[in-house]
Parts: structure tokens; C-alpha cells; sequence
């Protein structure tokens, strides 16, 4: 019998040389029904030449202009297999995650997702060679989660695609950060689990600096605010709408930076663009789901 088809979906944006050596990586996973989807976000170093002559297997998408996590979905709505796998342009899967992967959905319909482990690739080397252990029969290789709820990690994560359609997909109005979480607070609200699993694995090229410092702590700021909004009860978001404002404006002189401001205000001034998009979860997802908020805060200390 065929197992399932797996659409493995990746965006890229002139980082050529990542791209290239995760497809190589893909290249040598044990699962015999995979597609690869990439969408480009208009790179403009090459990488679309590339893995259009590199790649002939990669069902290549091009974006007309960088529309951050966005792009995700285009390959989303392309997918046509019954999961999906979750990559950035610098992770890719250890060799036997698929397979792996597949037998935990199959083994549990009310998985929506499933989290990788995802392992920072600069020890590939240490552990590249490694075996997974084969499981005794009935071992549980799911983390506890007695008291939250998880979310999962863009760099390695396996989804239902009928769920993540219903869900709606990334939030494209967020560009980067923070659609991981917003969508696992949909996933969760449909009665469907978020379970990470520590025999399913990938590697991630964890930047020791932050590629753009102004970028990251912007965006995860407005969209902090954007994510409360959208899927918090209205006393909570409230609460933490004051709290979130008096940690800009601390952080912002603590560190004498005007980003975490300057974020605050957009988020006010383009709130129009969540019109319609409110959708609360219940109380004891919004309680269960951690969300480190405090991050957006770490750029300049």
C-alpha cells in the first residue's frame, strides 16, 4: 500500500547557499510519496536560477515581490498531500522524520500538528550518524504537557493539511514572527492537539546573531500586540495590552532603543489590517498556550 503523500513546503529569500544544501539534505530522506514545494520571495542573488537547474524535483513557486511568511501559504494552497512538513530555507528533516511523522498522525486523529525537535545544525556533525532508536512498542515519545499547551516551531513541524486549511493558514498581515503561535491558537480552538515529539527531528541553522537587529525586535513587538488582539478573551487581551505597552516603554529606555515604540505605534495605526480576523479563543486555551512575549525585548541587551 502507497503510505500517505507528504508535501514538504519551504520558502527562501537570497539565502542560495542554505537553500541549496537543505534540498541535498532533502534529497536523503527515507519516505517514497514526497513532493517539495518551494516558493521564492523575489530573491534576487540567484536563487531561483538555482534550484530551477539544481533541483528539477522542487516544484518552484515564485513570489512577485518578499512577502515574508506569506509566501508560506502559497505553497500551502499548492500542496496537494495529505500532510504537510514545515521548513525554513536553512532546516531540513533527519532522513527517517517523515515515516516517523506519518505513524504518529495515522496512530491519532486528533493530532493536528506535530512539533519536530528541532536540533541546531552547527552540532550536525556531532550526531549526523546517529540512530534514531526504533521505540519499544507502545513507548510514548510525546513531551508531558500536564499544564500548557504547545506550539510548534516553523523550522520543523508536520501539519494536516485539511486542518490548516480550516485554520486559515499563516497570517499574512504579520509578515514575520509570531504565525506559528497565532495559528496554533486556531488549531487548538478546532479540538485538534499540538503534541512535539522527541523521535521526530530536524536541523536548524540557530543564527548565533540576529541577521537584521532592528527587524526581529520590530516585528516581534507589533505582532505581539496583533496576536493578543486577534485571539485573546477580551479581558485578557486587555490585561495584557497594558502590560505589553509599559514593557515597550521600559524596554525602550532600559535599552535606549525607540524600535519597541516605534513597533507599539504601528501596531495601533495598522490595526485595520486584523478587521474581521477576531476570532477569541476559549479561556483555558489562552491560558494554556504559552507565549514568551517577553522575547521581543532581548535584541539589545
Amino acid at each position: 500500500m502507497t503510505p500517505p503523500l507528504v508535501s514538504i513546503v519551504s520558502i527562501c529569500w537570497n539565502r542560495k547557499a542554505d537553500i541549496r544544501e537543505s534540498l541535498f539534505r532533502i534529497r536523503e530522506i527515507d519516505y517514497p510519496n514526497l513532493e517539495i514545494i518551494v516558493v521564492d520571495n523575489a530573491s534576487t542573488d540567484g536563487t531561483f536560477e538555482m534550484i530551477g537547474a539544481d533541483f528539477p524535483e522542487v516544484r518552484l513557486l515564485r513570489m512577485p515581490e518578499n512577502q515574508g511568511i506569506a509566501a508560506y501559504n502559497a505553497g500551502f494552497k499548492a500542496a496537494r498531500g495529505e500532510y504537510a512538513v514545515i521548513l525554513d530555507d536553512d532546516s531540513f528533516p533527519h532522513r527517517d522524520s517523515l515515516k516517523r511523522m506519518v505513524s504518529k498522525f495515522e496512530n491519532d486523529a486528533s493530532l493536528g500538528v506535530v512539533a519536530f525537535d528541532v536540533r541546531n545544525f552547527y552540532n550536525y556533525d556531532d550526531v549526523k550518524n546517529e540512530t534514531i532508536d526504533e521505540n519499544e512498542a507502545g513507548m510514548e515519545t510525546a513531551a508531558a504537557a500536564k499544564y500548557y499547551l504547545l506550539a510548534f516551531n516553523g523550522a520543523g513541524a508536520g501539519v494536516r493539511l485539511d486542518v490548516l486549511r480550516q485554520a486559515g493558514f499563516y497570517p499574512e498581515e504579520f509578515f514575520l514572527y509570531w504565525n506559528e503561535q497565532d495559528t496554533a491558537f486556531r488549531i487548538l480552538n478546532m479540538g485538534y492537539g499540538i503534541r512535539f515529539f522527541s523521535d521526530v527531528v530536524a536541523y536548524h541553522k540557530f543564527s548565533p546573531v540576529n541577521r537584521n537587529s532592528r527587524r526581529a525586535p520590530f516585528f516581534y513587538t507589533r505582532n505581539a500586540f496583533w496576536l493578543i488582539w486577534k485571539n485573546y478573551p477580551s479581558g485578557m487581551a486587555l490585561d495584557l495590552t497594558l502590560r505589553f505597552m509599559h514593557a515597550c516603554f521600559y524596554s525602550s529606555m532600559e535599552q535606549k532603543t525607540l524600535v519597541y515604540l516605534q513597533a507599539m505605534l504601528a501596531a495601533f495605526a495598522h490595526m485595520g489590517k486584523l478587521r474581521g480576523k477576531r476570532k477569541p479563543v476559549s479561556p483555558d486555551i489562552a491560558r494554556g498556550l504559552r507565549i514568551p512575549f517577553n522575547l521581543a525585548f532581548t535584541y539589545y541587551r
